[in-house]
């Protein structure tokens, strides 16, 4: 039988409680069931907060928004206003509590608002049982935001685990390929070791399913290449011994690195292209161009670009992203200490340079050909 959903819309306060027993006030919006043989496989809450208390829900993680599960729709930051929407879905295991309403969503609304005047010590009403699914604010330029691993996985396959493994596990795999390519493209500063290890005890805990069966989907998806080794292991051992922090990126021939410059700190990303024997190198600028200044940055970088002989800087004009870009063919010869050293470090001295630029064009409203005849002069 399929299953059916059912949404009803709210326009009340509903009080939460962190671990504390803090409360935080929230405007619902609507809750929606889904039913599957009358019996209730996920129940969705969508409510709006101030961006004052969500800096909160963010800083402390509430209702499992772990910083290590989300994927972000953008690389844009959340505004002082408007409001923000969440979508948080009741954990599986506490289904049951709203079991007898799953015929009369009405009913269950009201159940809730009651708990939330008269029983504010009621599970239902614990930030801890509801998954965060996705985080969003509406913006002049779009929606931007993150969607979480719990999205990913759909409530309904958390709720029927011993028939849903494979679509559970299906749901961890795309979520690793789209944190990598969001990885590679925005940025986005996460520990995949750390996600991994958290999201298979958090499943553990929470469902039944065979977590042998995700490793080995994911081993199927993120195959490892060891001509992308070869290269890999010696940009590892390049940056082991110069001293640099890193992390791999899961399921990418690829590392993350913070570097401090003279003029700022910014990520960089080392990434190993075995089928064109190539090592490629990122500074990505700390800053992202905003909407109105994407033309005059383009103008900066096309000034700064011209005449430059080892790499170039980038823009991306869907989300403003500044990058400046190194790399080397070795196709018939060893990547080399000297080679990687030669290819990083004219990156960062070159970001580093003109970075000071950037931030006088987004900030300050200096013209291109003037800041770069600053820094060029």
């Amino acid at each position: 039988m399929l299953s059916q959903t059912a949404k009803h819309q709210i326009d009340n306060e509903i009080t939460f409680y962190d671990s504390s027993q803090s409360p935080l006030n929230v405007r619902a919006v609507n809750l929606t069931f889904t039913t599957k043989d009358n019996k209730l496989i996920a129940c969705c809450l969508t409510f709006e907060v101030t961006p004052e208390l969500y800096q909160r829900i963010d800083k402390e993680a509430l209702f499992n928004l772990q910083p290590d599960a989300r994927n972000p729709l953008s690389s844009q930051q959340f505004l002082n206003e408007p409001n923000i929407t969440i979508e948080v879905s009741l954990k599986p295991d506490l289904l049951p509590l709203l079991a007898e309403y799953s015929s009369n969503i009405e009913a269950a609304v009201n159940y809730i608002l009651k708990l939330s005047e008269e029983q504010p010590d009621h599970q239902l009403l614990f930030t801890e049982s509801w998954l965060g699914l996705s985080v969003k604010q509406q913006q002049e330029s779009g929606e931007i935001g993150y969607n979480t691993l719990w999205s990913y996985i759909n409530p309904e396959n958390l709720a029927q685990p011993s028939n849903s493994g494979e679509e559970i596990a299906a749901g961890i795999v795309n979520f690793f390929k789209d944190w990598t390519a969001a990885t590679l493209t925005d940025k986005t500063q996460q520990s995949a070791a750390k996600m991994r290890e958290g999201i298979e005890k958090f499943l553990t805990e929470l469902v039944d399913i065979n977590l042998d069966e995700i490793s080995q989907k994911l081993e199927v998806n993120f195959p490892s290449s060891s001509e992308d080794n070869n290269i890999l292991d010696t940009i590892i051992n390049f940056f082991k011994a110069d001293e640099w922090a890193f992390m791999e990126i899961p399921g990418q021939p690829a590392l993350q690195l913070p570097f401090q410059g003279n003029n700022g700190k910014w990520n960089c990303y080392a990434r190993a292209r075995s089928e064109q024997n190539q090592f490629v190198f990122y500074s990505i600028c700390p800053v992202n161009a905003p909407q109105n200044k994407l033309l005059a940055i383009a103008e900066f970088i096309t000034r700064a670009n011209s005449g430059m002989i080892i790499g170039n800087f980038e823009l991306d004009f869907n989300d403003g992203e500044i990058s400046y870009k190194t790399s080397i063919d070795v196709e018939g010869d060893r990547l080399s200490f000297a080679l990687i050293k030669r290819v990083v470090y004219a990156n960062v001295t070159m970001m580093d340079e003109y970075l000071p630029g950037i931030m006088s064009v987004i900030y300050s409203n200096v013209k291109p050909v003037d800041a770069i005849a600053q820094i060029e002069a």
